[in-house]
C-alpha cells in the first residue's frame, strides 16, 4: 500500500512539473514582441519576399508602421476544434439555423452549384458545407489584416513560425500579383481570407476564376470562392459519386484494433462481421474501402469512412471539423442528426496529452520526445496500456486512461 501511495504522489508531481512547464512556454509564446524584435523580423523577411517577386513599395507599404497583434495568442492557443468535446463542437456548428440558411443558399445559387458539381465532380452539399462552416455563408469573413496576423504568429508561434513565415510570403505575393493595397488583404486571425477561408498559399495553388472576370477573387465572388473549394477538395483525392461516410454501430464484441487509422475494409467485410450501416450510407457499393474513424473511443459514435473524408480533412486536420462538414452537408440533404450520443468528457489538453507520453515511456513505450502529438507509436501504446489495464483497447486518449496511469505500479503493466 505504501508503494502505492509513493506511486501515486510520483504520478502528481510529475503532472505538477509538465504543468508548470507549459505554463512558462505559453507564456514565453505569447508575450508581446518588442519593436526592435519586429524591425528585425521584418528586416530579414525583405531577401524572402523579393526572391518571390514582391517589390520593394509592396513590402514597405504592407510592413508600414507595423506593430503584432497582442491578442492572437489566446486565439491560436484555444483551436475550438482541438479544445471542446467533439460532440459540443459538432452540435454548436450544425445548427438548425445553419441548416435553413444552407438550404436557401443552395436555393439561390442551384445553377451555380450544378455547374460546380459537374465540373470538379464533388458534392455540392460538402461545398455549401464548408461555406457555412468557414464564414456562415459569408456573413463572417474576417476583418484582420491578414498580413499584420501573420507576421504576428511567424514570431511568437515558435512551434509552427516556419509555416507561418511561408503563408506570410504567400499572402505578399497575392497582393502584389493582384494589385491591391496590402491593408485591403483581410480575413480571419490566422491569415485565412474569403468567403471559404483559404489560406495564402492554398490560395495560389487552388483559386480559380470560375465567374471569368479576370481575377480569382475569393471575397467578392461567391462563384469563384465556391469553385476554388470544390477544385482543393478534388485536387485533394475527392472521388466522385461517393459520399464522405456514414454512421455505424458496431457489434457488442468488436476488435477495436480496426480503428488504427489507415486500416481498411470493404463493405462487405465489415458487414459480415456486424457492423451496421445507419440510414444515412447513401450510395456506397460493398467493394468499397472504407476507414472506421471512433473521434472519443469506445464510448462514442463510429463511423466508416471513404476516401473523400480525407479530402475534408486536407481541408482542416481536425476529425471534429471534418465530421460537421460532413454531418452539415448531409442535414442540407434532408438527413437526420446522427443516431448515438456523444459524450461530454472534454478532449485531453496538450499538456497532458503530453504527460501521457511520458508515463507510456516510464513503462517501457519507445515514443520519443513527448510532444502532445499522438502518433502511429502513442497510438499503439494506448492500445497496449488499454489492454494491460483491462480497458477496451480503442486507441483514444481518454481522461480515464491517464489518471489509470498516474495511480497503478509500474509491474501492472
Amino acid at each position: 500500500m505504501r508503494a502505492e501511495r509513493l506511486q501515486v504522489l510520483r504520478g502528481l508531481l510529475c503532472a505538477l512539473v509538465i504543468g508548470i512547464a507549459a505554463q512558462a512556454a505559453t507564456g514565453a509564446a505569447h508575450a508581446g514582441v518588442d519593436s526592435e524584435t519586429a524591425e528585425r523580423f521584418v528586416e530579414r523577411l525583405w531577401p524572402e519576399a523579393k526572391a518571390r517577386g514582391v517589390s520593394r513599395e509592396t513590402f514597405e507599404r504592407a510592413f508600414d508602421d507595423f506593430k503584432p497583434d497582442p491578442s492572437l495568442g489566446t486565439l491560436n492557443a484555444k483551436q475550438p476544434e482541438f479544445e471542446k468535446p467533439v460532440g459540443t463542437y459538432i452540435a454548436e456548428r450544425v445548427t438548425l439555423s445553419r441548416i435553413e440558411t444552407g438550404r436557401r443558399k443552395a436555393a439561390e445559387n442551384a445553377r451555380l452549384m450544378q455547374s460546380i458539381e459537374a465540373r470538379f465532380g464533388v458534392d455540392a452539399n460538402v461545398v455549401l458545407a464548408i461555406w457555412g462552416m468557414e464564414s456562415a455563408y459569408g456573413a463572417s469573413k474576417g476583418n484582420r489584416n491578414v498580413i499584420r496576423s501573420l507576421a504576428t504568429l511567424a514570431m511568437t508561434d515558435t512551434r509552427r513560425a516556419t509555416f507561418w513565415r511561408r503563408e506570410l510570403v504567400s499572402a505578399l505575393v497575392l497582393v502584389e500579383e493582384r494589385g491591391m493595397a496590402p491593408e485591403a488583404l483581410v480575413g480571419s486571425w490566422a491569415g485565412a481570407v474569403g468567403h471559404t477561408q483559404f489560406i495564402p498559399s492554398t490560395y495560389a495553388r487552388f483559386a480559380v476564376d470560375f465567374d471569368r472576370d479576370g481575377q480569382r477573387d475569393l471575397s467578392g465572388s461567391i462563384a469563384d470562392a465556391l469553385a476554388s473549394t470544390a477544385n482543393y477538395l478534388a485536387k485533394s483525392g475527392w472521388s466522385r459519386g461517393l459520399p464522405w461516410g456514414f454512421e455505424v454501430k458496431l457489434p457488442a464484441r468488436f476488435d477495436f484494433s480496426w480503428s488504427t487509422p489507415g486500416r481498411t475494409r470493404t463493405l462487405a467485410e465489415w458487414i459480415t462481421d456486424g457492423v451496421t450501416p445507419g440510414p444515412a450510407m447513401g450510395n456506397v457499393g460493398l467493394g468499397t474501402p472504407l476507414q472506421l474513424v471512433m473521434p472519443v473511443g469506445a464510448a462514442g459514435p463510429a463511423f466508416l469512412v471513404t476516401q473523400n473524408f480525407k479530402a475534408i480533412l486536407r481541408y482542416n486536420q481536425s476529425i471534429a471539423y471534418a465530421l460537421s462538414v460532413g454531418h452539415l452537408a448531409d442535414r442540407l440533404g434532408g438527413a437526420g442528426a446522427f443516431q448515438t450520443a456523444w459524450p461530454t468528457e472534454p478532449p485531453l489538453s496538450r499538456t497532458e496529452r503530453e504527460e501521457l507520453q511520458r508515463l507510456l515511456a516510464a513503462r517501457g513505450h519507445r515514443l520519443g520526445d513527448p510532444d502532445g502529438v499522438l502518433g502511429a507509436d502513442s497510438r499503439a501504446a494506448i492500445r497496449a496500456a488499454q489492454r494491460a489495464l483491462r480497458m477496451p483497447d480503442d486507441g483514444h486518449a481518454s481522461a480515464a486512461l491517464l489518471n489509470r496511469l498516474r495511480t497503478v505500479r509500474h509491474s501492472s503493466l
